[in-house]
């Protein structure tokens, strides 16, 4: 059975299928109009317990696996505090005079499965952590033990379910959970994240594993490559057991690294940081040996709350990643609002194609209080001596003036109130939509860097949503014209001595690394566990080899030959880094 690699590692075992955890549907009990001032009471009293066990359970991940992984139920304590679903519950219950318990399940179905049905990993995500929250919510409204945990299971097993919550996940036994298999699930949803700080070989997206295998069957499964195994033979398993022995050798190859510089084979350097979200994410900066932050995405610290964070709020979050990383750099993207992230704050009309519409750059120019809040708080952060900004989604000079503009005015302003900051603190422009890439030239004459973010510059360029199904296979990192365009934002910035870096999923990718490396990038943001692989490959490949690659590429009309290229390329001088049983 074929499903997605959700947690490395390999795993023989029992199945054990996890039975279905639903509460079923709560009965409908009508209640007289005098009872409903006591539902309403019992809903709050089962909203505050489950806060209360949510807490808990976040304490708990802090202590065992730190602040990170506890971060991720920081979206179930924002669930609790929905306006919108707290609103719409108490309305079904005062227009139906329901039970409380019936009335929230009515409400917390409803949005899941709205928010479920849209094709999209995040909001996918979200409807996960409601389940999650509706179950507890509902357990103590109906005065249940939350034996939906997984601490009873006393034998070593391979795990079924058609799904599981983060909950759930972070009270497995790990000597008695050997590894887990869902129905659902995506490489990014929590319960995967989990897995791997775990390290609990997962597979999830099978679809219907949990209908499929039967307790006390003898399975394998392969987290490397999302696969499982039914009744394995002595072959498969002396191939996996080689497998195992491989990736413990590559592991230790990866360790080795990780504290050396990202310098290839013929002695040039590249600089190789680190995406961030939130505070907390330095501890997972600092243990992947990176060297820095190439992209602290702030629109993390407006999403999910009522009221916009304060100038001194950012601040101090912004001078707590700059103070924990020095002397390593910390790149700070202002507000890339819009599209799919939005703040309860600010009203923002429906539109028809939100990705090209009031966002980034766009938003921040008009909403320039908001604005100009972030520009001080980042600012003075920058006295800390490491902290440089940039601008998302800049399509020409006359954005770009504008806003570095509002930074000369916040500049006089810090100024005039004795304010320390940063006097030459680089501000940088992103490059993700094709005009900004064709005008480079003259935006590299107002900024200090460019950093590429490819997500974006590939969906603008070959308009291709890459979360529609129907036409994902036309997202192409290496279709000739994106890597023409970072050709010449690299070129640009040779031009006028400026450093070039990309933070989208490229910069993560080990095929696409040399490309990037030839095409005239030098400088690599990726996710925290990306580092080491990346930092391996470079130390194992020469500039001048990933240039004549680039060169191949740029000559060639083909992406799919681009990409078999690069692939054969990567594959010789790094073959570890490639998780497979052959």
């Amino acid at each position: 059975m074929k499903g997605i690699a959700a947690s490395p590692g390999v795993a023989r075992g029992k199945v054990l299928v996890l039975a279905e955890r639903s509460l079923g549907g709560v009965p409908r009990q009508q209640v007289s109009e005098s009872e409903l001032p006591h539902q309403v009471k019992r809903l709050e009293e089962a909203m505050t317990a489950t806060r209360e066990q949510i807490i808990a359970v976040q304490r708990q991940v802090s202590q065992s696996l730190g602040a990170k992984d506890a971060g991720i139920f920081d979206a179930h304590l924002l669930v609790l505090e929905d306006p919108v679903l707290i609103e719409e519950v108490h309305r079904y219950l005062f227009e139906h005079q329901v039970t409380a318990e019936h009335a929230f399940q009515q409400v917390a179905d409803r949005f899941a499965r709205a928010l479920g049905s849209i094709g999209d990993d995040f909001l996918s995500e979200r409807a996960a952590d409601m389940r999650d929250v509706a179950h507890r919510v509902l357990r103590n409204l109906m005065g249940r033990s939350h034996d939906s945990e997984l601490r009873w299971i006393q034998q070593p097993c391979i795990l079924v379910a058609e799904d599981l919550t983060p909950s759930q996940t972070v009270t497995m036994d790990r000597k008695m959970v050997l590894a887990f298999v869902t129905d659902i699930g995506s490489k990014t949803s929590h319960v995967a994240i989990l897995a791997r700080s775990l390290g609990i070989p997962a597979v999830v997206g099978l679809q219907t594993a949990s209908r499929n295998l039967r307790d006390g069957e003898d399975v394998l499964i392969d987290g490397y490559n999302g696969v499982i195994i039914l009744n394995p033979t002595d072959q498969t398993l002396f191939e996996y057991g080689q497998l195992a022995k491989r990736r413990g050798t590559m592991e230790e190859r990866l360790q080795e690294v990780r504290d050396q510089p990202a310098v290839t084979l013929d002695g040039v350097r590249i600089i190789l940081s680190a995406n961030v979200e939130q505070t907390n994410d330095t501890e997972a900066v600092i243990a992947s040996g990176a060297e820095g932050v190439g992209l602290f995405r702030t629109e993390f610290l407006f999403i999910g709350r009522d009221t916009l964070p304060s100038e001194e709020e950012q601040y101090q979050s912004y001078r707590h990643v700059a103070a924990a990383l020095k002397p390593h750099p910390v790149v700070i993207r202002t507000l890339d609002l819009g599209g799919d992230k939005f703040i309860s704050d600010v009203q923002v009309a429906k539109e028809v194609n939100p990705f090209l519409g009031w966002r980034a750059i766009r938003f921040c120019l008009q909403q320039k209080d908001l604005f100009r809040d972030q520009i001080r708080a980042i600012l003075r952060a920058s006295a800390e001596g490491n902290v440089k900004m940039m601008y998302p989604m800049i399509s020409g000079l006359e954005e770009l003036n504008q806003a570095n503009g509002l930074v000369e005015d916040c500049k006089a302003e810090l100024r005039a109130k004795n304010v320390p900051f940063d006097e030459s603190m680089e501000v940088g422009a992103m490059i993700e939509i094709p005009s900004a890439a064709l005008a480079a030239d003259a935006l590299a004459k107002q900024v200090r860097f460019f950093s590429l973010g490819t997500n974006d510059l590939i969906q603008y360029t070959l308009a291709v949503d890459r979360l529609n199904e129907k036409i994902a296979h036309l997202y192409e990192p290496t279709h000739p014209a994106i890597l023409r365009l970072i050709k010449l934002t690299a070129e640009a910035a040779q031009r006028h001595g400026l450093w070039v870096g990309v933070c989208g999923e490229m910069a993560g990718d080990p095929v696409m690394i040399p490309l990037l490396l030839g095409l005239g990038v030098n400088e690599l943001s990726v996710a925290p566990p990306s580092v080491a692989r990346a930092k391996y490959l470079i130390r194992r490949l020469k500039l001048c080899e990933a240039q004549a690659l680039a060169e191949f590429a740029l000559s060639c009309d083909s992406g799919v030959e681009i990409l078999t290229k690069a692939d054969a390329f990567v594959r010789e001088r790094a073959p570890g880094l490639f998780e497979d049983k052959t």
